[in-house]
């Protein structure tokens, strides 16, 4: 009964165009905001989709890492036992350090050495864009550079007879005396392309290199990096049983934790300011409704004398408030969800420029945005319209002959 008041009250005519069209001022604000949250949550989906597949794929599953220091060692006995671990699937020992290359131009480097099994820990192979994975051997040592130290240092890894020299810090040398860096001639074999911090940031060459470049022992690692099924708490707890305590087993979102915090935190922040649209839609319903009131009074005087309650006035008008919100989240909803189904098809909306791996806004609905966004509309009209209704079933009112 006070939905049918309530639907009545809304497609009945007014003495006034003015309340028509604060109540549809209402309807397409709540519709905007309704639109607006889908969209840019499904935008903040994209992006955080595309970043944790980029990095999902640059660093791995899991990964060893020293308590103390810069590097562990590892025992035979602890070699063979890591070995054994049948939860994975392939590891790569890694030593790793800051260093200086030089080719036409000087640039700092971090320079991962690791094992020629690398590839099946880490699909670098796939971001390769001149040349090829190809890291040499002690005595001959290949770098694997990203395409923004290509440029930064002036290689050119697709000529054949390029060289370029590594200068390494040196553990026991004194940069006063002059032997404080040792230096050795490498061979340019590949430039990947993965994503601005990664190609300006690291490159790859062979392990036993940068343990002889280092003065590190043969079973001395920065890291180790392993490749298994994400969220295995029990491997997590054999690599600790296998390793010891000198080490820290790193999960990919560990590993990250900064950056994945950051822009859960961004989605947040944005989400609250557009949310701010609501609450002035919020606003505007509650004008339409105040004016309702005002124009309904001779009907709200007849419910009181055929013994309607305060109780059941205030509900008529919450629900009127409800009903305004109801259209407005519909068609929000419907719009938002809309505009996301045909950039996901056909990536219409372009990003500026042509640095990125991608060139449009990536998009990805979720259910639960959906739902969230619904919860966050009824909430904010449901306040709205319940302060409107609880004032009005307050009121008295008379009929006046």
């Amino acid at each position: 009964m006070n939905l049918l008041f309530a639907w009545r009250y809304f497609r009945s005519k007014k003495t006034t165009n003015a309340i028509n069209i604060i109540a549809w001022i209402a309807i397409t604000a709540i519709a905007v905001g309704t639109a607006s949250l889908i969209i840019i949550l499904s935008v903040f989906n994209g992006f955080e989709d595309l970043v944790k597949g980029l990095y999902g794929d640059f660093y791995p599953a899991y990964k060893v890492v020293p308590v103390k220091g810069k590097t562990f060692e590892l025992s035979s006995v602890q070699a063979s036992q890591l070995k054994g671990i049948e939860d994975i699937k392939a590891y790569s020992f890694v030593a790793e350090e800051k260093a200086l290359l030089t080719g036409a131009y000087q640039t700092i480097v971090t320079i991962k050495g690791v094992e020629n099994n690398y590839t099946q820990v880490n699909p670098i192979q796939q971001y390769i864009r001149r040349g090829s994975f190809e890291l040499g051997n002690a005595n001959i040592p290949g770098i694997v550079m990203g395409g923004g130290i290509e440029n930064a240092a002036g290689i050119n890894t697709e000529k054949v007879f390029e060289a370029a020299t590594l200068y390494f810090p040196n553990r026991s040398g004194n940069l006063l005396t002059g032997d404080g860096l040792n230096s050795f001639s490498v061979i340019p074999s590949g430039a990947f392309i993965v994503q601005q911090e990664f190609d300006n940031k690291y490159a790859f060459t062979n392990l036993a290199f940068v343990q002889y470049m280092l003065g590190l022992k043969p079973n001395e690692y920065s890291a180790i990096e392993i490749n298994a099924k994400e969220n295995n708490s029990n491997l997590v707890k054999q690599l600790q049983t296998v390793l010891g305590k000198q080490v820290q087993i790193q999960t990919r979102y560990q590993q990250n934790a900064s950056l994945y915090s950051v822009m859960q935190l961004e989605k947040w922040v944005i989400y609250g300011i557009l949310s701010l649209i609501l609450v002035v839609a919020a606003f505007n319903m509650i004008g339409a409704l105040s004016m309702l009131v005002l124009e309904k009074q001779k009907d709200i005087a007849v419910l009181r004398a055929l013994g309607a309650s305060s109780n059941r006035i205030r509900n008529i008008f919450l629900l009127e408030g409800l009903l305004l919100a109801a259209i407005g989240a519909g068609a929000g909803i419907v719009l938002g969800g809309g505009i996301c189904w045909v950039q996901e098809q056909f990536h219409l909306i372009k990003l500026g420029g042509s640095t990125f791996i991608i060139d449009y806004y990536p998009v990805k609905t979720l259910p639960l945005d959906f739902l969230l966004v619904l919860l966050t509309v009824t909430a904010i009209s449901f306040t709205a319209a319940w302060v409107t209704a609880q004032k009005t079933s307050a009121q008295p009112f008379e009929l006046r002959t």
